[in-house]
C-alpha cells in the first residue's frame, strides 16, 4: 500500500512555513501524495476567513508542488470539524492508502485537547515536523518561526512600511497578491464558515 500524507490546518492564511513543511514531508516522508485539508469550522471556535478564501489561498500557495492536492472534504462533514472524522472519511475515500497525519510539533503539544487522539494515532500515525521552540522526540528539521497570527497582524497593521518589508518573506507571492486583491484581514473581522467569497 502507498502512503498518503494528510496536512490539515486553518491556513488562515497559508504562509511559507506551510509550504516548507509540505516540501519536507514529500522529500523524506515517503508519501505518494500530500493532501492539504483546510479546516471548515474550527473545533476550538477560532474565527477564520471564509472556507472558500482559504481553499483558494491554499491552491495558490501549493501550486508549484504537483504532489500536493487541496481537499475540500471537511466541507461535507459534520460540524465542528474534527480530525478524527476527517481521517475516517479519507480512509473510506482512499481505502488502498495508508494515512499519516502531517503535524507540527507545536500542535502535537496540544494533543490532549484533541478529540480521541489515540484513535487518530491508530488511523494515521503522526509525521511530526519541528517548530521553533517546540522540542519533540523524533529527529526533524525545525520550520522557521512564521505564524498565520503574525501575518494577520501585519496585514491589519497601520504600519504599512513594516508590513511591506516583512510580508513578502512570510507569505507566498501569489497568496499575498490574492489577499490584497480581496482586502482580507484588513480589519480582522470574523467571516462565518462557508460564506461566499467577499468582494473588494
Amino acid at each position: 500500500m502507498t502512503t498518503l500524507g494528510v496536512f490539515g490546518g486553518s491556513f488562515d492564511p497559508p504562509h511559507v512555513a506551510h509550504v516548507l513543511a509540505a516540501c519536507y514531508a514529500l522529500a523524506v516522508g515517503n508519501f505518494e501524495r500530500l493532501l492539504v485539508v483546510p479546516v471548515y469550522a474550527h473545533a476550538f471556535d477560532k474565527k477564520l476567513a471564509s472556507f472558500e478564501h482559504r481553499v483558494v489561498m491554499c491552491e495558490l500557495a501549493f501550486a508549484e508542488l504537483p504532489q500536493v492536492e487541496v481537499s475540500r472534504i471537511e466541507q461535507h462533514l459534520a460540524l465542528p470539524s474534527r480530525t478524527l472524522l476527517t481521517l475516517e472519511a479519507l480512509h473510506e475515500q482512499y481505502p488502498r492508502h495508508d494515512l499519516r497525519l502531517v503535524v507540527g510539533s507545536d500542535l502535537l503539544a496540544e494533543a490532549e485537547r484533541w478529540h480521541r487522539f489515540d484513535e487518530i494515532v491508530r488511523l494515521a500515525p503522526p509525521f511530526v515536523i519541528g517548530r521553533s521552540g517546540r522540542p519533540h522526540a523524533e529527529p526533524s528539521v525545525d520550520l522557521p518561526p512564521v505564524s498565520s497570527t503574525r501575518v494577520r497582524e501585519l496585514l491589519a497593521s497601520p504600519d504599512a512600511e513594516r508590513a511591506r518589508e516583512e510580508l513578502p518573506w512570510l507569505v507566498p507571492r501569489r497568496v499575498l497578491d490574492y489577499v490584497k486583491s480581496q482586502r482580507l484581514y484588513a480589519q480582522l473581522s470574523s467571516v462565518p464558515p462557508g460564506s461566499p467569497l467577499n468582494g473588494p
